[in-house]
């Protein structure tokens, strides 16, 4: 089934969503964003991508769907193992690429979705055309006790109640307490993540965007657990993506773009560029953007975004 919206807020291209059935029987919730002379894909994340999708479907289709396990799409259970609730990710990836009949694509990822687009494009390196990655997650290597980095920006290290607090909720998913709290959920995702709804405020003068968060993240926390999986302390990577980024293609052109003030680090990218072949990499670092960069800059992360496409076209 197709569902026809009417856009949100900020978008003004045709909009459409629907489930994307797998052969495992999970959905992958997609939503189409085209104009009349779109002719090639892309595919980005959903939700809160809301300030991206018009400008970025101005001249190709946009698809941007739900991880499984995330939003709305199903939510299955994901091994213990930080291999396999990888591999299970990245195949529903695949599925979902073959159901919609995509022969290639550029693939944008952010966060979690930017280390699985990246083992995607290691096991698929033909149906990956450009590899853009935002902020992406888990790359590092975790240091050892005392080690400094040797990025050119220091991040300071997490205060020692923040560690504690860490070790704690190690036992727990990370987001049961949002569950737990019921009814006050949407007002703890308010308290705690204020800045969700400052990023959108003049689009929606309501609590929407807090109600989308927080319905996302009240669901069974499938996606919870094969992260948890995948992460260890403080979310560091089990199997850090700085390890495998030589197994990608030598002629894939790949794009990472950080915020200036995210607490990912960015001097990551340039570890990338010295692992792969002269050329193929490139880095670029957002200014007065946080973890969400293509929230905090959208004008700029659109035009960015823009220019790689039309490289690629």
């Amino acid at each position: 089934m197709v569902i026809e919206y009417a856009p949100p807020p900020g978008v003004q291209n045709n909009l459409s969503a629907r489930f994307v059935t797998l052969p495992t029987q999970d959905k992958i919730w997609t939503v189409t964003v085209t104009n009349r002379h779109s002719c090639k894909p892309e595919q980005t994340g959903v939700g809160l991508w809301v300030r991206n999708l018009d400008s970025l479907s101005a001249a190709r289709p946009v698809l941007a769907f739900d991880l499984l396990g995330f939003g709305r799409s199903s939510r299955p259970h994901f091994p213990s193992d930080p291999a396999l609730a990888e591999d299970q990710l990245v195949h529903s990836i695949e599925q979902w690429r073959q159901a919609l009949g995509l022969e290639r694509m550029i693939l944008l990822g952010h966060s979690l979705g930017g280390y699985l687009a990246t083992s995607y494009a290691i096991q698929h390196p033909d149906r990956v055309s450009h590899l853009i990655l935002a902020d992406p997650w888990g790359f590092p290597e975790r240091p050892h006790p005392g080690a400094q980095s040797s990025g050119a920006v220091k991040r300071p290290a997490p205060p020692a109640w923040v560690k504690a607090l860490a070790s704690i909720l190690s036992f727990f998913n990370p987001l049961a307490v949002i569950r737990a709290a019921g009814p006050w959920g949407p007002g703890l995702v308010n308290r705690f993540r204020p800045d969700f709804r400052k990023k959108f405020e003049d689009l929606f003068d309501d609590d929407t965007m807090i109600q989308y968060i927080y319905h996302c993240n009240a669901q069974s926390p499938s996606g919870e657990v094969g992260f948890r999986a995948m992460s260890e302390s403080l979310g560091w990577a089990k199997r850090p993506m700085l390890q495998r980024v030589e197994q990608l293609s030598s002629s894939l052109q790949v794009t990472l773009l950080y915020g200036g003030q995210s607490w990912v680090d960015s001097s990551t990218g340039g570890q990338v560029e010295q692992l792969r072949p002269q050329g193929c990499t490139q880095t670029m670092v957002i200014d007065d953007a946080s973890h969400h960069v293509y929230a905090d800059q959208p004008e700029v992360f659109n035009r960015v975004v823009q220019n790689i496409c039309d490289s690629v076209d």
